[in-house]
């Protein structure tokens, strides 16, 4: 992914890294079916940082265009860091309120299927089930 002057010179917060790995995958098997364009808006302050993604069946662009997009969705960048680690549910943030999404939702909602499990759920299914008290 190009440099940009926002990150440049900055350690990679959760945000960055995330769509790096994203760029870097450049296919997304979760996405097969998935066309369109989706622009997050993170807003910091009054900094609003873009980042732009295309999906054309899995196939994954992303940049940091402000450009016209099938859907937007606006929010806290401390949010989205949350919901890139993991630590914060998207459709939970939207039932209340703290994310705006616009345009396409069935996008929006397909997209959301990348952000990562809370960090208890990914922990192996023995060690979750011995911390629990139960046998496996």
């Amino acid at each position: 992914m190009p440099s940009d002057r926002a990150t440049a010179g900055r350690k990679k917060d959760a945000t960055s890294a995330f769509f790096s790995d994203l760029a870097e995958r450049g296919y997304e098997p979760l996405l097969a079916t998935t066309t369109g364009t989706l622009r997050f808006d993170l807003v910091s302050g009054k900094r609003v940082e873009h980042w732009f993604v295309s999906l054309k069946k899995g196939d994954v662009t992303v940049s940091q265009k402000d450009t016209r997009a099938n859907a937007i969705v606006r929010l806290d960048r401390a949010l989205f860091d949350r919901m890139v680690t993991g630590r914060a549910n998207a459709m939970a943030a939207t039932l209340r309120g703290v994310i705006v999404p616009e345009g396409d939702l069935g996008l929006v909602i397909s997209f959301q299927r990348l952000f990562p499990g809370p960090p208890a759920s990914r922990r192996s299914p023995a060690r979750a089930a011995a911390k629990a008290g139960g046998k496996r």
